[in-house]
């Protein structure tokens, strides 16, 4: 394993990055993206005839992104918009035949769903709707036949990045509405909102992602929309990382469409007062601690489910919630290193979720065996599905089958150690060091170091039920200076021969307005 000192480590991370940094001037035109010209001047069209427009959302954090950042602009315009962020157990997903039934419009905009919706395209041209689709999912060989779609992954659009989330496809069009209408709107307002769903919808935080989340971070920081001031008292923090998005907030805003209407969140989005935006918070973080709570259930049980041989794990219950089996997939993901799709059963109906690893395209081995569900959709990394229950398990094997070429390399999570950093190095300038390669999150992983054979030193429990360890360590028998790791949710005991071998990453700790570097338990070898 190399042996890292701080130079050594700035040029591994330089190297991410030979492509330099991207100024926002220098995010590729909006008119790029197929078809969005098009579907700008039809929006502009319905504002300037008085038409009714209704936009139709998601229930996961990008969707709800997508969905406050339209109400936002349009608030602005300002112009009446009816939005609806469907509810994941009265109205499945997206723009369905179900949701149609309540909507009265001449135009309909998605934002985070529609590329398969094929069913809900046909209700809207019978009954003479226009429906404009914005989505990033992965187009299938039949598309909706729609006015307009928008979509990067469309094989015909020349947009030069593909991988964005719903709500940046959302943000590049509005931008087209804007120069349609000669509208004086900020887009960089916004940033704030898509830094968020940028990160919660793991996308790469490379090229106009890292542009975008570097500069939707300082806008959280000094923007007066009542939910980013909520958002910054309660982290407390003098710079707030990607990190802080993906473990505070993302899951709090996921809580209300995980567990109950993805409504609250969109609310807390577009609260117009501090207060409203508070109770919707106050909301969001009750449900987020249910979800934690029926999620570490389920987890357990699907736990004990799992056939250790298969490549692909497959599970499914009736006693696991269907708005956490996607958390549950991630957690098994973790755990056996491997793909996850958890099923939740329901009047022998399954519907899931899927997390993938590494280099594995879960939506291209689902996709592989789509003659076995009822429907699919989704990306690289994650995917939801659903079949019949009797279908389950020949989609376990076959899925399993389908995995079978895939070369066991492209299992290994990206996350791999750098190397080993003395832990003299470990000081307020190594986190400068870091900080300068902000922001961390998908292909752009914050640096995770090894420890081997570090003396175990001592141990003790902390929080309030004592869930969560502090490993003080020795790393070489020479050194008089120790180091501290926290092991969040792990109860550690002294090995017996009171040596440990781990991985780590650096991380600040802001507490009582004092700074310190706080190491952070990954992985136990």
């Amino acid at each position: 394993m190399k042996i890292l000192n701080k130079q050594a480590l700035f040029e591994l991370l330089s190297c991410r990055f030979e492509s330099g940094d991207k100024k926002l001037k220098e995010i590729p035109d909006p008119a790029l993206l197929k078809d969005a010209t098009t579907s700008a001047k039809r929006i502009a069209d319905a504002i300037r005839s008085r038409q009714k427009i209704t936009l139709v959302g998601d229930y996961d954090v990008d969707g709800i992104s997508s969905s406050a950042i339209m109400v936002e602009f349009f608030k602005q315009i300002p112009y009446p918009l009816d939005a609806i962020i469907p509810n994941r157990f009265r109205d499945g997903y997206g723009v369905s035949p179900n949701v149609l039934e309540r909507v009265d419009a001449d135009l309909i905009i998605t934002v985070d769903n529609g590329i398969t919706a094929i069913e809900a395209a046909r209700i809207c041209k019978e009954r003479g709707i226009d429906l404009i689709i914005t989505d990033h999912h992965t187009p299938s060989a039949d598309l909706p036949d729609a006015y307009t779609i928008v979509d990067p992954k469309l094989d015909d659009c020349n947009y030069p990045f593909k991988e964005i989330c719903g709500a940046q496809v959302a943000w590049l069009l509005l931008a087209l509405v804007k120069r349609e209408l000669d509208l004086k709107i900020d887009m960089r307002e916004f940033l704030d909102i898509l830094a968020i769903a940028i990160i919660a919808d793991i996308m790469p935080l490379i090229d106009i992602n890292r542009t975008l989340v570097r500069e939707g971070l300082k806008v959280l920081k000094r923007s007066q929309r009542p939910a980013s001031i909520i958002i910054r008292d309660f982290l407390n923090k003098s710079s707030i990382s990607s990190e802080d998005i993906a473990f505070q907030i993302a899951p709090r805003i996921n809580s209300a469409g995980r567990l109950e209407d993805a409504s609250i969140a969109l609310e807390f989005f577009t609260a117009p007062t501090l207060q409203k935006a508070y109770e919707q918070f106050e909301k969001l973080t009750l449900l987020n601690e249910l979800r934690k709570e029926t999620e570490q259930e389920a987890t357990s049980e699907a736990i004990l489910e799992v056939n250790e041989d298969d490549s692909i794990i497959v599970v499914a219950s009736e006693n696991w919630h269907e708005g956490v089996v996607g958390i549950v997939a991630s957690r098994l993901v973790d755990k056996f290193a491997k793909p996850a799709i958890v099923l939740n059963i329901k009047d022998g109906i399954a519907k899931g979720s899927a997390r993938s690893i590494g280099e594995v395209s879960i939506y291209a081995l689902i996709k592989a065996n789509e003659h076995l569900l009822t429907k699919f959709g989704g990306h690289k990394m994650a995917a939801g599905l659903g079949l019949m229950e009797q279908d389950i398990e020949s989609f376990r094997v076959a899925i399993n089958k389908s995995a079978s070429s895939i070369p066991a390399d492209a299992f290994i999570a990206k996350d791999e150690v750098l190397g080993i950093l003395d832990a003299e190095d470990i000081d307020y300038e190594l986190l400068d060091l870091l900080e300068s390669f902000e922001p961390f999150g998908e292909a752009n992983n914050r640096p995770s170091f090894l420890l081997q054979d570090a003396e175990v030193v001592d141990i003790k429990l902390m929080g309030s039920d004592n869930s969560h360890s502090r490993i003080t360590l020795r790393q070489y028998p020479h050194h008089t200076k120790t180091i501290e790791i926290i092991a969040f949710r792990t109860i550690f005991h002294m090995p017996k021969n009171r040596k440990l071998t781990c991985s780590y990453r650096v991380s600040k700790n802001e507490f009582n307005n004092r700074v310190s570097t706080q190491l952070l338990l990954n992985k136990l070898y």
